[in-house]
């Protein structure tokens, strides 16, 4: 076994020596064997024993090396997790006679269990370490930590393609086929923070505060670069991970940690009570001059999709509390936390772009007329079913929402946010004619918010359990020519419509859906997920075959001929 000269021990090139200088090099071999074998007395005569069992040196010195060494790394863990005061001072003493033999195979094991359970190892250990790739690629996390803390390059090669896995499973589940369901916002944060990032990132950080801040910096740098909201999904969940492993030290650091808390005890219940609301407005209202940063961080926390359709979904059940109570919106003082909360959200990018920590200004206007007119329409969707039934009345005609309506959801992205999730809720409940309303006017939606991945996800589902609408021309093009249309030069939509495509296809008339594959037909500029998924559809459609039609059924009776008996006459019945 080579390198063990360091520790005194002869290796292949003493033997080799030996028998170059020696006269009898049977005896040489018998020397160099009793003088480097295990040295126990009680051992000599029993390998005689195993040379007639045909075990061979090696195999039996193979063996002691593997059980000796599973009995030293079980004594030195035991010695780390042990209360003795000077227990890390003697791992430090064994590690600087050991270390040297780190790069035997056979022994790396051992002087590896001594790194790990070291809470602080020596820089030239780690320099050693780095230098070597295979040293580094056997290294356990817990050594690698301390080797990222001053090398924030290699952390951010390492973190890198988790981040990127990340937003790959993010965006499977939103243009996944596979269920027509929307299943973006099934899961609880608990259980999406078991996620297998979510926890690679987790142990990789450990305790480190300073391996958390720089993953937090990796996160508001992509959040920067690409606009993606995910990012500021995997902060909230990060914190909130090392919140659940109870990694204190780096909880009491983080200024947003209690926020974050509450805001994930408001996604898993779907809703923001006056409580949770209470104690939401005390965090804003809390931060002292000088401390004006964490807004950076709470508007993050605030961008998070499940966030935002959070407090989204609490303002549209805000506006049906006041319509049940004769109230305005204005006099609620959970819809202006609400309105606030969503406003910071909305503006994160904007807000760490510039630097400027201030809350957006939400325009009073927004609460005195656009919330009235948007629980106007609400009131519209409640009543209309009833009026269409009164035959005195005549029937509703579709309108496209006012003037003002327009202007609204055009300059403020909070009106934006509102107006969709009215879309939402009106396509939830598969009304037909609110729908055609408002799909329309959505175009005009600030900064584009009507394309967002989350929204048009949602939308999509919520879409095809009104499949049977699908026949009518007029639906069809509110959904494709009004709407979808206007998107189509972005990927993400082309996605969103074929994953629309793959459940309603064959409700479609046979010449808008010849028109729709046609537009929706990728060429050599879009990517391969959207070839596939192109490529899917239409394999989809060309192998769909129509339920037959049932036939009456017959019944095969002898009562069938017999006459059924007329009324008796009045007269008779008297």
């Amino acid at each position: 076994m080579a390198g063990l000269e360091p520790l005194g021990i002869p290796a292949g090139d003493n033997l080799r020596e030996a028998l170059t200088n020696c006269s009898d090099p049977l005896g040489a071999i018998e020397e160099f064997q009793q003088e480097n074998g295990v040295l126990l007395p009680s051992l000599k005569p029993a390998l005689p024993f195993l040379d007639l069992h045909g075990v061979k040196r090696l195999e039996f010195h193979q063996s002691v090396l593997e059980e000796l060494r599973e009995k030293l790394i079980q004594k030195i863990n035991e010695l780390a997790s042990s209360e003795e005061k000077d227990n890390i001072q003697k791992l430090e003493t064994m590690l600087e006679k050991s270390f040297c033999v780190i790069k035997v195979a056979s022994l790396r094991p051992v002087v590896m269990c001594m790194l790990k359970n070291l809470p602080k190892i020596k820089d030239n250990y780690l320099k050693e370490i780095l230098e070597d790739k295979e040293l580094y690629a056997e290294s356990a996390t817990e050594v690698k930590r301390q080797i990222w803390e001053d090398n924030q390059a290699l952390f951010g090669d390492e973190v890198s393609p988790l981040l990127s896995q990340y937003i790959r499973e993010k965006e499977n589940t939103l243009f996944s086929f596979e269920n027509g369901n929307s299943t973006f916002f099934l899961l609880s944060p608990k259980v999406r923070r078991q996620g297998e990032v979510v926890q690679k990132l987790t142990h990789m950080i450990g305790k480190s505060v300073k391996l958390y801040d720089m993953v937090l910096q990796f996160l508001r740098t992509l959040f920067l670069r690409t606009r993606n909201m995910h990012y500021c999904t995997l902060r909230a969940e990060l914190l909130m991970s090392l919140h659940d492993q109870e990694v204190n030290d780096i909880c009491a650091v983080d200024p947003c940690h209690k926020f974050t808390w509450c805001v994930d005890a408001c996604i898993r219940e779907k809703f923001v009570d006056s409580k949770r609301a209470r104690e939401l407005q005390g965090f804003l209202d809390g931060i002292k001059r000088g401390q004006e940063f964490v807004l950076g961080d709470l508007s993050m926390i605030l961008c998070d999709p499940y966030a935002l359709d959070t407090v989204a979904l609490s303002i549209m059940r805000g506006i049906q509390h006041c319509l049940n109570n004769d109230a305005l919106p204005r006099d609620s003082a959970d819809m202006l936390l609400l309105l606030r909360m969503l406003g910071l959200g909305l503006g994160a990018w904007d807000m760490i772009d510039n630097q400027v920590f201030k809350e957006p200004v939400l325009e009073g206007v927004v609460v005195t007329k656009y919330l009235p007119t948007l629980a106007g329409m609400v009131v519209d969707d409640i009543t209309r079913p009833i009026l269409m039934r009164l035959p005195e009345e005549p029937q509703p005609v579709s309108q496209t929402p006012s003037q003002l309506f327009h202007i609204f959801i055009k300059e403020s992205d909070v009106a934006a946010m509102t107006a969709l999730y009215y879309t939402l809720q009106v396509s939830k409940a598969k009304d037909r004619f609110a729908v055609c309303q408002i799909l329309p006017s959505l175009v005009l939606c600030q900064a584009e918010r009507q394309l967002d991945d989350t929204f048009l996800h949602t939308l999509v589902s919520h879409l095809v359990t009104m499949c049977d609408e699908f026949t009518n021309e007029d639906f069809c093009t509110v959904v494709f020519d009004q709407f979808f249309k206007h998107g189509m030069s972005k990927h993400n939509v082309i996605r969103h419509m074929i994953r629309l495509m793959h459940f309603i296809h064959h409700r479609l008339p046979h010449d808008r859906q010849e028109q729709i594959l046609e537009a929706l037909k990728p060429n050599q500029g879009h990517n391969e997920a959207i070839h596939t998924a192109y490529d899917s559809l239409t394999a989809k459609i060309a192998s769909y075959q129509p339920s037959p039609a049932a036939e009456p059924e017959t019944l095969d009776s002898p009562l069938m001929s017999v006459p059924a008996p007329t009324p008796a006459p009045a007269a008779m019945m008297m």
